[in-house]
């Protein structure tokens, strides 16, 4: 459609162009009772940026306002850039996930990169400085060019972006299925530290007072990326190429340092990053919550390209751009900041008192709007849900229950699966260390990064089983929370919040409404459980690639408080001669398992079960035994089971085990039971770890000879080199990389 002011609003409704920006019919005709008249091409625009899934939760509030939010470390919680959480000693620790899965679907590099970028945004515009990067990633299985391109795009967007801007990414998740073959998933997640004092709020509050236009300049990429994320991905996908932005690290490191100056001085009233919707949803958001209206004048925005209309001055999504409100008087305090930094800060506008959204361009209103309309007043969808067939056909089924002949080719096959493999070939391309802060890196349960001048540090995961959640999104979701924290307490930390990425198909079929709906309500019943609250997040939906929807991925990014350093525990064995224990009770629960795949390509029966009750009381003996000094490695189990989690526990040193398991062999190695944990423990501190811990079970021990041995009625039935089954895990990635399609 052409962005030209010369389409008039007669033409906008008779022609019905408001659908092209992704508004219906409905949604016209309540916009044109809102402004008492038909809204003009750049109002019908910002109407759309605003109202769509990306920027309102029209489709997704009803479920978002079940998750409990407020909590006795809680600071802020949703509703501003990034949620807050107490860590003590006036510290606060800042966080949030965010997805940029369609723009990385038709350009992997910059969608990765500007996904990242924009979530540092939302963290240091609290205030806080940005300590750390995470991120959840989904790709299709590595057997097609297309998915290997999008694979290496993605991981090399995150790595150039997250280098040059100076902040470590620390941890993660890859994992590969089928159902993500033409729409990837990219979640980041930032996390930041900000001295109490300092908390800043997107506000533009005071009447008169300046705004102020801060970091680059707007050209016209990104122009309707929150609309293009708020669709399916089709065969024109490509077409939408502009509807990606282009980010630049070097100046974002700038504005870091020059944002984090500004918030000292007594002259700021608001911050906020342009993000989705770029100028429209800062200026009209920040207004709204302050209660006031906003005047700016588009001839005065720095532009980067001739003869910008208001319509796309208002809607690009141009990277590494800021908007503030300063005191009347005091600009200059404030431009002096950003030029020190070799930015520019231009005055744009200033505060009203009526509550209207004006916008001026070459000396005529080009649009004005009631703010509260833009911000508030979306329309809330409450979408039908069914229960789909295949739950139902699953809930009916016979436990799956695999035949396996020979357990130590099972252990090899499943360490060579790229979701359990080692995910070295991605994180080494990352800087994790730069910052010096970071003293758990990736590759473990959870980062680990010390808070600078205290005995403090802070663990940080990303997790989320789409698995389980596609076969019974009830209690995937309870799952994904649960073991987003098992990874916080495995590493020491007590856990303190979350932030959720909720990644989910079309929510127009009542099917994938029913498993948001579902997924919504077991992650709530595990926060309320856990005393997780949920403080901020992201929904990202229309994941769909020509009509076939994604599995449902409710990503949970947690951060946990470890009280002292001497808490920090490693994930793998230390040293022969511990003791090695399986924290917790195994059953023959197969269904969504990493088994179940490799044996049957699909994935259908029950998810495996969990007791939150059990849940909270493992992680809570767990984490008593750790900060008691016990535990010498603490392992989640997860993926792959317990044979899996014991060859994770030996390469990091290339030590060997001697384990003895009783009963049905591909039950004990194989199954994907909930709440259990690996741990190792010195044998003079035995005694003390099973008075601590209630449902240990006491397996064997860690040995120097490098081999993995597991006997079962007196049969050896695993004896393999740990050498060789590291060499099959390290280089998996790796060999489907480069191999011929």
């Amino acid at each position: 459609m052409l962005q030209t002011p010369e389409i008039s609003p007669e033409k906008i409704e008779t022609d019905a162009l408001y659908k092209d920006m992704g508004v219906t019919d409905e949604e016209y005709q309540l916009i044109k009772k809102i402004m008492g008249r038909r809204p003009n091409f750049t109002e019908t625009g910002i109407f759309s940026v605003m109202w769509s899934e990306h920027c309102s939760y029209k489709n997704s509030k009803p479920l978002l306002r079940k998750f409990p939010t407020k909590g006795e470390h809680v600071l802020q919680g949703p509703g501003e850039g990034a949620g807050i959480v107490d860590i003590g000693d006036g510290q606060a620790v800042v966080f949030k996930v965010e997805s940029h899965n369609h723009p990385s679907a038709v350009e992997p590099y910059q969608g990765a990169a500007t996904g990242v970028g924009g979530i540092i945004r939302d963290v240091f515009s609290m205030g806080a400085r940005p300590i750390a990067i995470l991120n959840s990633l989904r790709f299709g299985n590595l057997t097609s060019g297309r998915v290997k391109y999008l694979f290496e795009g993605v991981v090399d967007g995150i790595a150039g972006y997250g280098n040059c801007v100076g902040v470590p990414t620390v941890g993660g998740e890859v994992q590969f299925d089928n159902s993500y073959e033409g729409n990837p998933l990219v979640n980041a997640m930032c996390v930041g530290i900000i001295d109490q004092k300092d908390i800043q709020k997107g506000i533009a509050a005071g009447v008169g007072n300046t705004v102020i236009y801060a970091g680059a300049r707007t050209g016209r990429d990104g122009i309707h990326g929150a609309t293009f994320a708020s669709e399916d991905l089709s065969e024109e996908s490509e077409s939408k190429r502009p509807s990606v932005q282009v980010g630049d690290p070097f100046m974002e490191k700038l504005l870091i340092e020059a944002c984090l100056e500004v918030i000292h001085e007594d002259a700021l009233v608001g911050i906020q990053d342009m993000g989705a919707a770029g100028l429209t949803s800062s200026a009209s958001e920040m207004a709204s919550k302050a209660g006031t209206g906003m005047e700016m004048d588009l001839d005065l925005v720095p532009q980067r390209e001739l003869n910008m209309t208001p319509y796309e001055l208002m809607l690009s999504e141009s990277q590494e751009r800021m908007l503030l409100v300063v005191k009347q008087g005091q600009e200059q305090e404030i431009i002096d900041v950003f030029k020190k930094f070799g930015l520019e800060a231009v005055a744009v506008g200033r505060v009203t008192d009526d509550k209207r959204f004006r916008l001026l361009h070459k000396g005529e209103v080009a649009a004005d709007i009631p703010v509260d309309s833009l911000a508030e007043d979306a329309p809330v969808y409450h979408k039908p849900s069914k229960v789909p067939a295949y739950f139902e056909e699953f809930q009916q089924m016979e436990d799956y229950y695999p035949v396996v002949k020979n357990h130590s080719e099972v252990l090899k096959t499943l360490l060579q699966q790229p979701t359990i493999a080692s995910k070295e070939w991605v994180y080494d391309q990352y800087d994790s260390m730069v910052q010096t802060n970071t003293v758990i890196t990736p590759g473990s349960d959870a980062a680990v990064l010390r808070v600078r001048g205290t005995n403090k540090a802070l663990a940080m995961t990303t997790d989320c089983n789409s698995r389980y959640i596609y076969l019974d999104p009830a209690t995937g979701g309870k799952i994904a929370v649960a073991e987003a924290a098992r990874n916080i307490v495995c590493s020491g930390g007590k856990p303190l919040a979350l932030t959720d990425g909720l990644n989910f198909g079309n929510p127009e079929k009542p099917e994938n409404f029913w498993q948001m709906e579902k997924s919504v309500e077991g992650m709530s019943d595990a926060s309320l459980k856990l005393n997780t609250p949920v403080i901020s997040g992201n929904v990202s939906l229309y994941n769909e690639s020509n009509g076939q929807s994604i599995f449902p991925t409710p990503v949970v990014g947690m951060v946990g408080l470890i009280e002292s350093l001497d808490h920090i525990t490693p994930s793998f064995f230390q040293q022969a001669g511990d003791a090695i224990y399986l924290i917790g009770d195994t059953k023959a629960e197969f269904g969504g398992s990493e088994l179940q795949n490799v044996l049957e390509n699909k994935y259908f029966g029950k998810a495996p079960a969990i007791d939150l009750d059990i849940e909270e009381k493992r992680q809570n003996q767990l984490l008593k035994a750790i900060q008691s000094g016990v535990i010498a490695s603490a392992h989640d189990l997860a993926e792959g089971g317990l044979a899996v989690a014991l060859a994770e526990s030996l390469f990091d040193k290339e030590l060997g085990c001697e384990i003895k398991v009783d009963g049905d062999l591909t039950v004990k190695l194989f199954s994907e039971s909930q709440s259990r944990f690996l741990v190792s423990v010195k044998p003079e501190h035995q005694d003390a770890f099973e008075k601590l811990v209630e449902d240990a079970n006491y397996l064997g021990k860690v040995t120097d000879y490098t081999d993995i041995k597991v006997e079962s009625s007196g049969e050896l039935v695993v004896d393999e080199p740990v050498k060789n089954l590291k060499a099959l895990w390290k280089g998996a990635i790796p060999c489907l990389l480069k191999s011929k399609d």
